[in-house]
């Protein structure tokens, strides 16, 4: 008795440790019409946050689907952010267009593949990008952790570098319109709201 309890208490670990979260359903339609706005930043001032010093790049805005979110636990760079949310905007917020594509999430990157295009291909790469989340408080990282995908979504804070006294650097991507390695967000998430 005493070992099926041991069992069914490490399934219950494992489940919370490495399961995922259901998916929500929002149905077809554009869910979110605008992209997301970046502007010069009010206060470019570096400051530190855990062991790293951070320089904000770009106020950052964005309203978007969770397509896909992965959560990492070792490196450095999990020390800074813990969460990655792959997210899709206008053509790529809406299940329809999305139903015809298979989105993966690994090693910091955020991938993509159909069998036939249900949309133009520059309109998946400009509309959805892999975000890299550093929530700037316990509060910021609870409402990360909550946020299941499917969900709608509300993101306010910087584009940012973060340096470490060793050399070591981890830079924003500042357009949406690149691929590839170096093209994903690092943003310090001052506000983080599920809008569904």
């Amino acid at each position: 008795m005493k070992n099926i309890a041991l069992l069914v208490v490490a399934m219950l670990v494992c489940w919370r440790l490495f399961g995922s979260d259901p998916v929500v359903v929002l149905g077809d339609g554009v869910k979110v019409a605008e992209a997301p706005v970046q502007t010069k930043p009010l206060n470019n001032e570096s400051f530190d946050y855990k062991d790293f010093h951070i320089t904000p790049l770009a106020d950052f805005k964005i309203k978007a689907k969770i397509l896909s979110k992965t959560k990492y636990r070792l490196g450095r760079e999990a020390d800074l952010s813990p969460v990655d949310l792959a997210l899709g905007w206008q053509n790529m917020s809406d299940e329809s267009v999305l139903s015809e594509i298979d989105i993966s999430q690994s090693r910091r990157w955020y991938r993509w593949h159909v069998q036939q295009l249900p949309i133009p291909r520059n309109e998946i790469e400009t509309q959805s990008a892999n975000m890299h989340m550093v929530p700037a408080n316990d509060q910021v990282a609870d409402a990360i952790a909550m946020a299941k995908q499917g969900q709608l979504i509300a993101i306010e804070g910087y584009l940012i570098r973060a340096d470490a006294d060793d050399g070591w650097h981890w830079q924003s991507s500042l357009t949406r319109k690149d691929t590839g390695a170096n093209a994903c967000e690092l943003i310090f998430v001052q506000q983080f709201q599920i809008l569904n």
